[in-house]
């Protein structure tokens, strides 16, 4: 059942991501809205982990599933070296930073609120 779970819940979180991904094409928000996807991913798994309110089922297809298809390392590399082939090489280490030290900072204020309220 664990495995159905967390199939269905990432294809959910794939979609989820290409819809954003879409309504942000050919824009300057396209990289910004990468670096807010896996920004709020960690944070969520954060909040998950710590929490304890699913049981495993519903955590690995949350965290797992639907967190592992929404945010995305792929995504987050290619950008940077499209912006500084681009000849952004200050915007790229800017999303970098956004994005590794927003995505490490979420992941501990999510796990912190999630023990919380636990």
């Amino acid at each position: 059942m664990t495995t159905l779970l967390v199939g269905v819940a990432g294809v959910a979180g794939v979609l989820a991501r290409y819809g954003i991904t879409r309504a942000t094409l050919h824009t300057e928000a396209l990289l910004w809205s990468t670096a807010a996807i896996n920004v709020a991913g960690s944070f969520v798994l954060g909040l998950i982990v710590a929490g304890g309110w699913f049981n495993r089922d519903v955590s690995e297809a949350l965290g797992i599933g639907f967190l592992g298809g929404f945010t995305t390392f792929s995504t987050f590399t290619v950008q940077i070296v499209l912006e500084t082939d681009g000849g952004r090489p200050g915007t790229a280490a800017a999303y970098l930073a956004v994005s590794v030290l927003g995505g490490l900072a979420a992941a501990v204020a999510g796990y912190g609120l999630g023990r919380a309220l636990t």
